[in-house]
């Protein structure tokens, strides 16, 4: 085929092409290592130098015509691209905006801020601890002896068996570490650190080896209270819970106490609540007794006060433990704490 045959089917081809992928190949088909053009350059050693002259100039001048028209394509189908990609990605901007989804705040987190506000307002400090404790913070100090059932391996999460020194009344003691059962061991560190007039407030998770059901988790959340002063009473402390209540649930609330036993307290008494959920009828979160148990509280022990080295004689108090998880159970009229831990973004957008 004559060179200018080749010119000519090689016109009308790129005339053809469509998009970037059939540029490339037309290219390759002429221009590439084994493309016609290519083939003819190569071959010119084999011909006289009459031939040789002639049509070596004759596909020089082939191979610039057909880089400029590669080039003027390529352009063309480049320029086409982009403007069909505005095209396919071009915006309204006076349409109005996608709303953007908000995430939403755990209801039990919610309920933690409110109580925190409820009790800095009473003049309350909120302070927090570490969720890994040892046996001197989360039981002896706070008076639960060695045979105390809390110590058992059926309550306790009881981590690693490995030895941490403690000095406590000059004697060294072989203590092993635990996952928290209560906050109270925050307090014990509080009163360490500063002296009385004490008001505190200690929220925090903690963990029980417990059955789960409709009312109980193994991790759950407590918030617990501390005030250390002189001529401090139950009264006071009536005053203060009854004065929560009425801010938390933004009505009169009707509590109840009624005598318990703890170790760190004495005397110690439980505080119930009527249930919101069934309004005192009997459900399965009030256990069908229609009062639900929302803290545990009374008046400092003694031994606890000594084992922090403040004067029982001089200064009094009282403590209390609320559970987070029912508090927010009763107050959006939750029926099963489970709901709090299963991750279901349906449940969690209601708040």
């Amino acid at each position: 085929m004559e060179i200018k045959d080749i010119k000519k089917t090689a016109e009308r081809e790129i005339s053809l092409v469509k998009t970037l992928k059939e540029l490339e190949s037309f290219e390759n088909k002429y221009l590439g290592k084994k493309g016609i053009l290519t083939r003819i350059l190569r071959s010119l050693k084999e011909l006289n130098p009459e031939e040789r002259k002639k049509i070596g100039k004759e596909a020089n001048e082939l191979k610039e015509f057909l880089q400029k028209e590669i080039e003027r394509k390529r352009g063309q189908l480049q320029e086409k691209h982009i403007e069909e990609k505005e095209k396919k990605e071009w915006i309204d901007i006076t349409m109005p905006g996608k709303k953007i989804e908000r995430g939403h705040l755990h209801p039990i987190t919610l309920v933690r801020t409110q109580i925190e506000d409820i009790f800095q307002k009473m003049g309350f400090s909120v302070v927090e601890g570490p969720e890994i404790e040892n046996e001197w913070y989360n039981f002896d100090a706070l008076n639960i002896p060695k045979e105390h059932p809390a110590r058992d391996m059926w309550d306790t999460f009881w981590l690693r068996q490995n030895e941490l020194k403690m000095q406590n009344s000059k004697l060294k003691m072989s203590q092993r570490l635990l996952l928290r059962t209560h906050t109270s061991p925050v307090q014990i560190h509080y009163m360490e650190a500063n002296k009385p007039p004490i008001r505190i407030i200690a929220p925090g998770r903690i963990f029980r080896y417990e059955a789960t059901d409709a009312s109980h988790e193994i991790n759950f959340y407590q918030v617990e209270g501390l005030m250390i002063d002189k001529n401090i009473s139950i009264a006071n402390f009536k005053f203060i819970m009854e004065e929560f209540f009425k801010e938390f649930f933004g009505r009169k609330t009707e509590i109840r106490l009624r005598p318990s036993y703890f170790p760190f307290t004495e005397p110690s008494f439980e505080i119930d609540v009527k249930c919101s959920i069934c309004n005192g009828k009997g459900c399965s979160v009030c256990s069908y007794r229609g009062w639900i148990e929302m803290a545990g509280a009374g008046m400092v022990h003694p031994n606890v006060l000594k084992a922090v080295k403040i004067n029982p004689e001089e200064w009094q108090g009282f403590a209390f433990g609320l559970g987070l998880d029912r508090l927010t159970m009763m107050k959006y009229k939750i029926n099963d704490i489970r709901l709090f831990y299963s991750g279901d973004l349906r449940f969690l957008k209601q708040f």
